[in-house]
């Protein structure tokens, strides 16, 4: 028996590897930034509106994860690794990578991608039933020899289609780049930072009988493409130096946030004066409990530009998670009022209000976490910020429906059916949020729903 348990063991691992790839992103791996995002958004929509795709209807996502990654998993969302944005060096490589995944929404490679993983699936369990029944009839050599055939015909099947999408999307990404008038030497100088990691790496062309790649060599791609981007019109465009610029500064702020505080000092330390070196300087003395320290640059960094938003949410920010709630107010309301009440930002002001424990605030809180929520409802910090004003004054109703809004998008369908039920019970019949109680009790109810199909 020990064969058989082995074979099952061993077929779940390949159908769940699988599988893998088309889990939907888990709530708590993004990463969400104000002004990371507006880069994002103005980075990607040129590409967007020379992809022919509707600029509403796309979203570029930020992921906390270190490796050097992006992708597309389901609607009209691309997903960029935070370890992509501080490989790159200059804003035309992201655009190139944006460009790219793009392509693989206009295609529709992810509908696909999944016909071609149930089909690899299906490969497997054939060779699995085969291998369990030379199994039970003792031959485990035959056995495992079934299940390996299977196994690298599903393999084979999958990655050679993944293969053809990837060197099509590359073709997609050049001519979306050349329509939106972007160079694309990014592009091109990103394959050539992959080919060098792989040559680190010691991979080589017949590493694994050389079908199994998830993508084309980047040596190939690169010369493919070299051929296609060098003839275009766009080639010779210069990069965009107001979103360099911005691009710098987003790059040292995400340094300084994810990286160890050392190490970030070490890769900026206090003899640059450069705003990305101040900025990422501010995030680590934060992290290390050096509140003055950290003060001190988001000083700096506002003298010479008072009116950045996001320096008056950096220094709202050390303010109000030191303690310090009153003093941060006057920052992140002015940061809030600037990017008029962006929902991230008026998010973490509607927090400092309540912070204060003054009650005088609750009524600027709600106005604030209310217009937030409106424009933002994936927010669940907001939507749970919200809830403690209105619990504080009595409305235990729609207290439980800002529950169960972030109960939802925290996956707790449980509690947020309990939640929304409840809510639903006691807000007026027929108003706005007593519909929208229901909305939130029937997602909640076919989420569980599918937990229970999938079991």
């Amino acid at each position: 028996m020990r064969p058989t348990r082995s074979l099952f063991a061993f077929a779940a691992a390949t159908l769940a590897s699988l599988a893998l790839a088309v889990q939907p992103v888990a709530a708590q791996q993004i990463l969400r930034d104000a002004e990371t995002e507006a880069l994002l958004h103005d980075m990607a929509e040129p590409l967007i509106e020379a992809s022919e795709l509707e600029p509403g209807n796309v979203e570029i996502v930020l992921i906390n994860d270190p490796s050097i990654n992006a992708f597309v998993a389901g609607g009209q969302a691309v997903y960029i690794h935070a370890g992509l944005l501080n490989a790159a060096e200059n804003v035309g490589e992201v655009q190139g990578v944006i460009a790219h995944e793009l392509g693989h929404i206009t295609a529709g490679h992810v509908t696909r991608f999944e016909e071609r993983t149930r089909q690899a699936q299906g490969i497997t369990i054939l060779s699995l039933l085969l291998g369990v029944g030379a199994a039970l009839a003792g031959a485990g050599d035959a056995a495992m020899g079934a299940l390996l055939a299977g196994q690298q015909a599903a393999m084979g099947s999958f990655l050679s289609f993944n293969r053809n999408q990837e060197a099509a999307t590359d073709l997609a990404g050049a001519r979306y780049l050349s329509g939106a008038g972007i160079s694309g030497r990014g592009m091109l100088t990103f394959f050539n930072r992959l080919r060098d990691l792989e040559i680190r790496r010691g991979y080589s062309r017949l590493d694994d009988g050389g079908y199994l790649r998830t993508h084309p060599l980047p040596g190939d791609r690169i010369q493919t493409l070299r051929l296609l981007l060098e003839e275009d019109p766009a080639w010779g465009n210069p990069d965009d130096a107001a979103l360099q610029a911005r691009f710098v500064a987003v790059q040292a702020k995400l340094y300084g946030y994810l990286a160890e505080p050392r190490r970030t000092l070490q890769q900026y330390p206090t003899s640059d004066t450069s705003t990305p070196a101040r900025y990422a300087r501010a995030y680590a003395y934060h992290k290390d409990a050096q509140v003055e320290a950290a003060l001190a640059e988001a000083d700096a960094l506002l003298a010479g530009d008072p009116d950045n938003p996001y320096f008056l949410e950096l220094k709202g920010q050390i303010l109000l998670e030191s303690g310090r709630p009153e003093e941060a107010l006057a920052s992140l309301r002015k940061a809030s009022e600037i990017t008029r009440n962006h929902p991230l930002i008026a998010g973490m002001f509607g927090h400092a209000l309540i912070a204060t424990e003054d009650e005088a605030n609750h009524a600027e809180a709600e106005n604030v976490l209310r217009a937030a929520v409106a424009r933002d409802r994936l927010n669940p910090f907001a939507w749970y910020q919200l809830g403690v004003v209105y619990a504080a004054r009595g409305d235990i109703p729609r207290a439980r429906l800002a529950s169960a809004e972030q109960q939802v998008m925290t996956r707790r369908y449980p509690e947020a059916l309990r939640s929304a039920q409840a809510a639903e019970a006691g807000l007026p019949v027929g108003s706005p949020d007593w519909i929208r109680a229901q909305d939130v009790a029937l997602e909640a109810r076919a989420a569980l729903e599918r937990i229970r199909d999938s079991r």
